[in-house]
């Protein structure tokens, strides 16, 4: 399974966030440099983990993003899965757009169902504190200044 651009830009904005000091907040431009990605799809991407809670924007000369929770809140898997369009590892997964002729009696669907079902239960154990350990290692990578401890 491979995933979206979209959930891997998720997730990225997420751990650059939570490798800053709690309530300190960053903007889009800041973190498109950093990743050297597109500051237009980011926007896109800041724009829905707003809406879903996840990130708090505040327009304005002070304004930028930052966790709307804390890294520990965050789970792993629940953010894939609402950033994902959908799971369908083959085309028996999508009862609508299916057509092939073995899904009645096919063992592979099952084998993949239960795979895909191991992969949510392993993203679930994880939360964004487990990938943000040590946040100054990831400070530097992002050339932030690291004097201040968190």
């Amino acid at each position: 399974m491979k995933l979206t651009l979209y959930t891997d830009y998720s997730l990225r904005v997420l751990i650059y966030l939570a490798s800053k000091k709690e309530q300190e907040r960053s903007n889009i431009q800041e973190i498109a440099n950093a990743y050297q990605i597109s500051k237009n799809h980011l926007m896109k991407v800041t724009h829905e983990l707003g809406k879903m809670g996840i990130i708090e924007t505040v327009r304005g000369r002070n304004g930028g993003i930052r966790l709307a929770k804390r890294p520990e809140e965050i789970n792993i898997g629940a953010i894939v899965r609402k950033t994902e369009e959908d799971f369908h590892l083959v085309e028996c997964f999508d009862p609508e757009n299916n057509q092939c002729v073995i899904t009645p009696v096919c063992g592979l669907k099952h084998v993949l169902h239960k795979a895909l079902e191991a992969y949510f239960i392993v993203l679930d154990d994880y939360t964004l504190k487990d990938l943000v350990k040590n946040p100054f290692d990831l400070q530097s990578l992002f050339g932030m200044s690291t004097k201040d401890e968190r």
